[in-house]
């Protein structure tokens, strides 16, 4: 189980623009900047699809969160 502080400071790295959503986009650049250029922004909206709970296209902290239990 990951430590809830430590979930925080991983999605705060991913919401680049501080709206409290991940997106598609936001996702794609960080794996970018962790060294992997190969995830496109569908590849990186397949991955928050399988977590996002309430189907908006966007990965709220609550759903992150669900996803690392």
């Amino acid at each position: 189980m990951a430590d809830i502080e430590s979930a925080r400071k991983a999605f705060e790295r991913y919401d680049l623009n501080g709206d409290g959503l991940i997106s598609a986009a936001e996702y794609k650049s960080v794996m970018a900047q962790l060294g992997d250029p190969y995830v496109t922004e569908p590849v990186a909206q397949a991955v928050i699809n399988s977590h996002d709970a309430n189907g908006d296209g966007l990965l709220t902290f609550d759903e992150f969160w669900a996803a690392q239990n």
